[in-house]
């Protein structure tokens, strides 16, 4: 019977592309979703698909000078719904999809790829300014507000003397007022860093021995609640960011979900608690995470310290051959996701029965 209670992770529609995908995102508010990535010629494509029963239709394709690797629209309003990309060239670009000739927003950002972006403040999640996070293999991460030109409101950056290391993910969390707000950042080297915004210092770091492919908080506009932290070798790791000690930092638990890369983590934005990775094998794992008894302790000093909970798997599935490498919830229909891999396909999934567990 608790068989029969399991959320199922169902294919729903599927489109083969004729280039490497490397993001899709749902546009908020509407059965439309973004794809975006590397023609074979070296251009950069974005396309827009709307789900119609069983089928996605293509609406438009626009081709770019560069290849997009990564897009969000967090930091824009429901309203204007701009799309902001990072491209192998270092640009930061903030594209209206209306018109999408020309950005209505557009910086020279790094000296190299932009592996990872993200947005905080617009879509009515998050307080404070709309601002977009931007990680590069040149080993800075900048933070950029849309309504200032050219140069960052943010930029961390390797201290003198230390060698540069490779950001492949960030993400922004703790927006739960106007001061406040956190970027945390994941290196090639298994590195993981939270800058505090409003104190412009390094708050925590970490190592998980493994490159960081993704972080991701469990919502971006509440007091920092927990972190997730995927690698190179198949685990992963929760932080409880509630209780911060002094020394030993957050509390943590970590689960090897399979032998390959876990590319990425996406929370279900209805339901915090649970969550889906994607992996090396084409496989997805969809988690939730139970809070222990008492969520802190005293130590033998009088210091708090976090105490983690434990992971359940709900279910999971092979889609693919090929990496899973972007995956995204849709925000408005609680269990509509999409995914996008190296096989050239974007599935659009249903995974149901999540207000059963």
């Amino acid at each position: 019977a608790a068989g029969l209670e399991r959320p199922q992770v169902v294919s729903h529609a599927q489109q083969a592309l004729n280039y490497t995908l490397f993001d899709c995102k749902w546009v908020p508010r509407s059965a439309r979703l973004l794809c975006l990535g590397s023609a074979a010629r070296g251009s950069g494509l974005l396309q827009l698909y709307e789900l119609r029963g069983g089928r996605l239709a293509l609406l438009r394709e626009i081709e770019k000078a560069k290849p997009l690797k990564c897009g969000t629209f967090g930091a824009t309003s429901l309203q204007q719904r701009y799309f902001a990309t990072g491209d192998f060239g270092g640009n930061l670009n903030i594209w209206n999809l209306e018109a999408p000739e020309i950005p209505v927003y557009s910086v020279k950002g790094h000296k190299e790829i932009i592996n990872s972006i993200d947005g905080v403040g617009g879509l009515g999640i998050g307080e404070g300014a709309p601002e977009i996070v931007t990680g590069s293999r040149d080993g800075t991460v900048k933070v950029w507000d849309p309504r200032q030109k050219d140069t960052p409101v943010a930029n961390m950056e390797p201290v003198q003397g230390e060698s540069k290391r490779d950001c492949w993910t960030v993400a922004f969390g703790n927006a739960y007022n106007q001061e406040e707000r956190v970027v945390c950042a994941g290196y090639d080297n298994g590195d993981i860093k939270l800058f505090d915004l409003k104190t412009m210092s390094l708050r925590w770091e970490t190592n998980i021995k493994n490159g960081v492919c993704s972080v991701e908080f469990d919502r971006k506009d509440v007091n920092m609640n927990k972190l997730v932290a995927t690698s190179l070798e198949g685990k992963f790791h929760v932080f409880d960011m509630r209780t911060q000690h002094p020394t030993k930092g957050f509390a943590s638990v970590s689960e090897k979900a399979q032998k390959s890369t876990i590319w990425q983590v996406r929370h279900l934005p209805q339901n915090r608690d649970i969550f889906m990775t994607s992996g090396g094998a084409g496989s997805l794992h969809l988690w939730k995470y139970e809070y222990p008894a008492q969520r802190s302790k005293k130590d033998s000093e009088g210091a708090e310290m976090g105490v983690a909970g434990s992971l359940s798997l709900l279910q999971n599935v092979t889609l693919s051959t090929q990496p899973i490498s972007s995956l995204d919830w849709s925000p408005d229909k609680k269990g509509l996701c999409v995914c996008g891999a190296f096989d050239q396909t974007v599935r659009v999934l249903i995974v149901t029965k999540l207000n059963k567990v």
